[in-house]
Formats: C-alpha cells, structure tokens, sequence
C-alpha cells in the first residue's frame, strides 16, 4: 500500500489528491481496526473476565441464549475492545486530514484541545469502567433482589457496559467543547460564570439522557459533569480566551 503523503498548509493539492489521501488515510485506519480486532478476539476470554469484573458476586457466569449467541457475543466485545486499542491511530489519521486546512497560528490553537480528546475519553472510560458500572449493577440488580428471578443475559449486560463506557467517555469532553467556544470568543468565562446555575441543570438533563435508566447512574455521571465545568472554567481562563492566544488587543485613542 503506498504511503500517506502529509500536506503541509501551503502545499496546493487537487481534490483528487484530497480524495485519494482520504481514501488512503480510511483504509489505515480499517487495517488497524482489523489488527486489533483479532488480537481481542484471539485474547477473548481476558476481554470477557474484564467486562465481567463490575457485576456484583454472584452474576459471572451471564445467560445466553441460541446457539449462535456465545460468538456473536464474544465478536461484539471484541470490537468494543478493538475499538479503544485502534482509537490513537485513527484519531491521528483523521488529525493529519484536517490539520493541513488550518495555518501554522490556528494550529497552535486547535493542536491541545486534540490531544485533549482521546486523553480526556480515556479518563471517561477509566472513570465509568471503575466508579460507574459497579455502582449501577450493584444498585440494578438488587433492587427489589426478592420479587424476582433475576438472570443476566451477556447480550444485553456487554450493550449496557459498552453504551455506558461510551457515554462517560463522551461526557469528558466538555472541557474540549467550552475551550473551544472560548477560543473562538462565543462565549467568554464571565458569561460561564454568570451561568453556572443553568449549566448544573443541563449537566443534571444530559445525566439523565445518557444510557443507564437508574439514579445511581445518574447521579454518578453528574458529578464528573459538573466538575468538569468549573475544571473547563479554570482552563478557559488560563487558555482559551482569544486575548491569550497572542492576538493583538486593539488600543483606544
């Protein structure tokens, strides 16, 4: 396969060209997914004892049912695992894409919140795999524990254990999102301060719209959200508004 040519902002390139490094830059990333899916297929079983840690004793063996279940299963885990090994690399490709459009002053800007996206969604990940799923299986599956027979289907679990990994991972990017509104001077960190009030009740809603349908799960997820805004508030301050960027601040006569 030839090799990706990175385009500096100068260089003027045909959209053949464009496309071509597109297409170029997808079948990387589609190789590398493919690499990490069948190391996690081949180390399956570590996959699935990891996955299985935050049940609470007595559900680690989960119900499938059909024949074809197991493997569709044990597949589907397998790409979410995938999934987070491969997302270093195609984040860089789909980096190297953008980043030529942008001049050598806009990228000094944009360059930290991207590196802040994958750090930040590891540290969701990490928070949710952790703190997150124990407390809501713990609180799901033994609420109202005496009323019924309850049976843990590893389908439906491995759905609600990668949506869940997903939305915390996701939910750690609003610091990404308020630097990025405050770079481009949309908003300014006198207007987050003045609400922070309707901040704390959007971060309550989003809480509440994310996967996991108990309080525990909520509350949980709002928290880290909340001090996620005050820890954006303290970055926005120190970098992100458009006076600090170097721009030149325009003198009264």
């Amino acid at each position: 396969m030839r090799r990706v040519k990175t385009l500096a902002y100068e260089d003027e390139v045909s959209l053949v060209e464009h496309l071509d490094e597109l297409r170029a830059r997808v079948v990387v990333s589609i190789a590398v997914f493919g690499v990490a899916l069948g190391l996690c297929f081949w180390q399956n079983h570590l996959l699935l004892e990891l996955a299985n840690a935050p049940l609470p004793g007595g559900h680690d063996k989960l119900l499938t049912l059909g024949i074809s279940e197991p493997f569709t299963t044990t597949m589907t885990v397998a790409a979410y695992g995938a999934f987070v090994l491969s997302l270093p690399i195609v984040l860089y490709q789909a980096y190297a894409y953008v980043l030529p459009a942008f001049s050598k002053q806009q990228q000094r800007t944009v360059g930290p919140l991207l590196l802040l996206v994958p750090i930040l969604f590891i540290a969701g990940v990490v928070f949710g795999y952790l703190v997150v799923l124990p407390a809501a299986t713990k609180f799901l599956l033994n609420f109202n524990g005496s009323q019924f027979n309850i049976q843990v289907r590893a389908r439906d679990y491995y759905s609600f254990f990668g949506t869940t990994l997903l939305a915390c991972g996701v939910v750690f990017q609003v610091p990404v999102g308020v630097l990025a509104v405050t770079r481009l001077g949309i908003v300014s960190v006198r207007q987050l301060r003045q609400n922070r009030r309707y901040a704390y009740l959007g971060c309550a809603v989003l809480a509440a719209a994310l996967p996991g349908v108990d309080p525990v799960s909520m509350l949980l997820e709002t928290a880290p959200l909340i001090a996620l805004y005050e820890l954006s508030i303290v970055l926005a301050r120190a970098f992100g508004e458009p006076a600090a960027l170097g721009k030149p601040v325009s003198e009264k006569p």
